[in-house]
């Protein structure tokens, strides 16, 4: 995705306060071989960009002052109740770059499991994005995540994923974290009456 940036002049809380009013966003890029940069970007403009999944999880193209950089987004600030973004932050990356960043779990071929198909469980997503290292270069959209081989009574695990060359999954210390797991369905029991209440039911039935 690319995304045009303009160079802030003006910094601080008063000078981002005017900013915002006239429909801007303050932000700021760093990382690489040169200096953090104050920037600013269309807040209509950011705020269409930011609904989309791809803005969070891949690498971007950031075009500021005619020049184009690649890019990740790294952190966005909201405000507490308006639909209003407050401030971005961007690290510039290249080829040599490695990075830490959650990409999200796209899950596919649940309807077609045998935990689904033939015993009519459910699917729980016991997450929906997990944390990844790897390089700039080699950073995927989002990771698929295949349903269709579960059956009653299995989970599924990261161990169990399907990464491409130079993706690892950090853990945080969980050697093997639980990504969807098998929920087999509820029955309904339906008791008998009790004597008691048979016996009750006739009694009221005699009275009429």
């Amino acid at each position: 995705m690319k995304f045009t940036a303009f160079e802030r002049q003006t910094q601080g809380t008063g000078a981002s306060r005017r900013l915002r009013n006239t429909g801007k966003t303050p932000g700021i890029v760093y990382g690489g071989n040169a200096a953090p940069q104050a920037i600013e970007l269309d807040h209509n403009a950011l705020w269409q960009a930011i609904q989309k999944e791809a803005f969070h999880s891949s690498v971007l193209e950031m075009e500021l002052g005619g020049q184009v950089t690649k890019v990740v987004l790294r952190d966005v600030q909201y405000h507490p109740y308006k639909p209003q973004v407050l401030h971005v932050d961007f690290q510039r990356v290249d080829e040599t770059t490695r990075l830490r960043k959650k990409v999200p779990l796209h899950f596919v071929n649940a309807d077609n499991s045998p935990a689904v198909k033939a015993d009519k469980c459910l699917i729980n997503h016991v997450v929906t994005e997990l944390e990844i290292e790897c390089l700039a270069t080699q950073l995927p959209d989002f990771i698929e995540v295949d349903l269709g081989q579960l059956h009653k009574g299995q989970s599924l695990h990261a161990n169990d994923l399907k990464l491409a060359a130079g993706v690892k999954i950090v853990t945080h210390g969980k050697p093997n974290p639980t990504i969807a797991t098998v929920v087999e369905p509820v029955e309904e029991v339906v008791t008998a009456p009790t004597a008691a209440a048979a016996d009750d039911k006739k009694g009221k039935k005699g009275k009429k």
